[in-house]
């Protein structure tokens, strides 16, 4: 990639939000008037935007996407959002828990058998002190020592620094299963809200604590999970 003050691979002078206007709304007419949950697995243009903004180039991310919309990307973290990963069934019971029991979430993607939770910025720097003192860390990999979390993996948090790679902005290659990559939450504001290290905290530990009831679909049908977007935050 071109180091140059010039942005490479786009020539476009148009805003973001214009680059990206020619892919279709996630939403569809009936989903929009029902009193269901809407479809938030399609990024909008404002959200594609949003995601861009963590670049440096954010116009050449988004002309890349127009050319090849089903293409990952890799996008640093620290700026617009700090990550949390963790694995993806774990993963999945926090952001049941986030849902049915508190604020919502932010983005939320399965790349590669992780969730990925998009955080506020500087999540990953507080989060893991936050987990050890819940004794997490220290006990995370030895239910003998006892803990909130026993037998549970750590969670990765990628702050400053880190980058990580998204599904692409309309789903791209949808693996069967509960570990294809996909969008479960896909961004569809320029300002979208962000939880923070608290709050994934909690959802942390209480998806330890309730590790056999999991509310969402059989792993043959979660990705058919629709999470109601007019309740976050």
């Amino acid at each position: 990639m071109s180091r140059a003050g010039n942005e490479p691979f786009c020539t476009s002078t148009a805003p973001p939000s214009a680059i990206f206007a020619a892919f279709p709304s996630p939403l569809g007419s009936e989903d929009a008037d029902s009193g269901h949950g809407a479809d938030v697995t399609g990024v909008t243009p404002d959200g594609a935007a949003w995601l861009a903004s963590a670049g440096t180039y954010p116009r050449s991310t988004l002309a890349g996407w127009q050319e090849q919309p089903d293409a990952p990307v890799v996008l640093p973290c620290g700026t617009a959002f700090d990550v949390v990963s963790a694995p993806v069934v774990f993963g999945r019971r926090m952001l049941d828990r986030m849902w049915d029991d508190g604020p919502g979430s932010g983005p939320v993607a399965v790349y590669r058998g992780r969730v990925l939770l998009f955080a506020a910025s500087g999540t990953a720097q507080r989060l893991p002190s936050l987990l050890h003192w819940e004794e997490w860390g220290a006990r995370a990999g030895d239910p003998s020592r006892g803990g909130r979390a026993g037998g549970i993996p750590p969670l990765l948090c990628h702050g400053t620094g880190d980058a990580v790679t998204v599904p692409p902005p309309l789903g791209g290659d949808a693996c069967d299963g509960p570990s294809g990559n996909r969008w479960l939450v896909a961004p569809d504001t320029r300002h979208p809200w962000l939880p923070g290290p608290e709050v994934l905290l909690w959802a942390a530990v209480r998806a330890a604590r309730r590790g056999v009831r999991i509310s969402i679909s059989p792993p043959q049908e979660q990705g058919a999970k629709v999470y109601d977007v007019s309740r976050r935050r």
